[in-house]
């Protein structure tokens, strides 16, 4: 049985000048998502293996009716160290643009409230590679470092696609299953 928190659940206030993050680690590193795109935060759910899907792709997930891509975050932020896979990890549903997606990460930890104006960009040097392009900030909260990620740059437009078509052909099948 998967545990949810909605995140209408979330203490969340208007403060000005703040931005507020879901706090979640992968390793050892710390990231933060903006709180506007998370949809809710599940645990222990079983994913279904899709076929020929990208390496960092788990599957899908059945929400409430809703077939949703799950993506590990370790292995799409090359984080992934199979020694350290629990199998309880935290999946956070996100709306990214239209669609939701689910992606897996280690640990969530809390609502973050970060003054605008303390988010620095990457260094030149981090966001050079392409790979790193989903990297919308640096912040420090108490004495760590936090990775502002950008949901909606961390799939590329063909990987996005292919989730698509991932959704399409994975509710194909429960329909095919259905009325057998």
């Amino acid at each position: 049985m998967a545990s949810i928190l909605e995140i209408e659940d979330l203490e969340v206030d208007e403060d000005e000048g703040l931005m507020q993050f879901v706090g979640f680690g992968i390793s050892k590193e710390h990231f933060g998502v903006n709180i506007l795109t998370v949809q809710e935060i599940i645990r222990s759910t079983e994913v279904t293996t899709v076929p020929n899907s990208p390496s960092f792709v788990e599957g899908v997930i059945n929400l409430r009716g809703d077939i949703i891509p799950v993506i590990d975050l370790r292995k799409r932020l090359c984080l992934f160290n199979p020694e350290k896979v629990d199998k309880r990890n935290w999946i956070l549903i996100l709306r990214i643009g239209n669609h939701v997606a689910g992606f897996i990460v280690d640990k969530v930890t809390k609502v973050l409230k970060v003054p605008e104006d303390s988010i620095d960009p990457p260094p030149s040097i981090v966001i050079s590679g392409l790979e790193n392009q989903y990297i919308q900030g640096v912040c420090e909260i108490d004495g760590k470092l936090l990775i502002v990620l950008d949901f909606e740059s961390v799939l590329f437009n063909e990987e996005y696609y292919a989730l698509k078509d991932m959704e399409y052909e994975e509710i194909r099948l429960v329909e095919e299953v259905d009325v057998a």
